[in-house]
């Protein structure tokens, strides 16, 4: 449920079989960041501030609910913000920069960023190199003065003004090892560098030696949606009572899982890899032969979904598919620190 496979979460003997392998990994990004530190790679510095929200971690951890918080303190303090990301969970890689828009199809874009450019109000652009996005966007948006990087801790070459790492307090550092043998990008030390480091959700993660400022993200459920007619909404206890499929294709699903049964909902749990590519037939349930079937069951049993699940059901949503949307949580002391930071570094808007 964690969405972390179980050789991340425990020291197994796989993970002694391939700790030289970790070990090289480990040595290469250092390697990497000690270069670009050192000037012998270069970074490449916008016109605007940048703020990165990343985490060092594979797998979700919260980032793009956070991104759309800061978009709009941001915007409460007279920013015009401007989001790139690297359009992960698309078919192919975006070598090319473009822009996003709320109708583009995710399989093209990713989920990601469809869900941020529906939901921010801000020019979204995308890119394999997120320098490429970054300038190409500034170029279309020339109000824009602020860039936020939805991911992309570890792309160096995009300089930043400021940088925040989310970590899901439920699954933390996982067994504490590096790639492959662990889902850390970059080791725990990389976090004392970072000027805030945001936690999601319930636990305790190893962070106590951080000597940065923590603070904490929850995700608040607001109205249910239906797919194929977003403006149509119902509250939690329009599902009970009901058979209720619960989807999830994010980084950790027991957070959508766990929600839903805050909200008092029973539900049967369906857990998919995070930026899972849905067809029609991966939510025909046993309570239905085909999606067609749902309509003779007169909405009795229904499918529920995460918002960035749902972007990609649309093309085949029917009436019995519904969204939760949630809002995050974070302490404004956050946004705060960050705007205190870009005016330390540039000038303010």
């Amino acid at each position: 449920m964690s969405g972390y496979p179980r050789w991340w979460t425990q020291v197994t003997p796989l993970t002694l079989l391939l700790a030289p392998v970790s070990w090289l990994y480990r040595m290469v990004v250092a390697l990497r960041r000690a270069l670009y530190a050192a000037g012998v790679l270069r970074v490449e510095r916008l016109p605007v501030p940048v703020i990165v929200v990343g985490n060092i971690s594979a797998g979700g951890t919260g980032k793009t609910p956070l991104v759309l918080w800061l978009a709009e303190r941001l915007r409460e303090a007279g920013y015009v913000p401007g989001i790139v990301s690297r359009g992960y969970g698309a078919g192919a890689k975006i070598n090319q920069p473009r822009a996003v828009d709320a109708q583009d199809d995710p399989a093209l874009c990713g989920d990601e960023p469809v869900l941020l450019a529906r939901r921010s109000g801000c020019p979204v652009w995308i890119s394999a190199d997120r320098v490429a996005a970054a300038r190409a966007l500034l170029a279309a948006n020339p109000a824009c003065n602020v860039i936020l990087s939805d991911d992309g801790l570890q792309h160096y070459r995009l300089a930043r003004d400021a940088e925040v790492a989310v970590i899901d307090g439920t699954r933390g550092h996982g067994n504490g090892w590096m790639l492959p043998v662990g889902p850390l990008r970059e080791p725990p030390s990389r976090l004392n560098s970072v000027d805030a480091v945001v936690i999601r959700g319930n636990g305790a993660p190893p962070v106590d030696s951080i000597a940065v400022p923590r603070f904490t993200l929850a995700l608040a459920p607001g109205a249910f949606y239906q797919l194929l007619h977003p403006r149509i909404t119902a509250a939690a206890g329009h599902f009970r009572g009901l058979r209720v499929h619960a989807a999830a294709g994010i980084g950790n699903p027991e957070h959508f899982f766990t929600t839903l049964k805050g909200l008092g909902i029973d539900f049967t749990a369906h857990p998919f890899p995070d930026h899972h590519r849905y067809t029609p037939d991966d939510l025909a349930f046993e309570d239905f032969d085909t999606l067609d079937a749902l309509d003779a069951l007169e909405a009795r049993a229904v499918i529920v979904m995460t918002e960035k699940d749902a972007v990609k059901c649309a093309r085949f949503a029917t009436e019995n598919m519904w969204a939760l949307g949630v809002t995050a949580q974070v302490d404004t002391r956050l946004a705060t620190l960050l705007i205190e930071r870009l005016q330390t570094t540039r000038r303010k808007p």
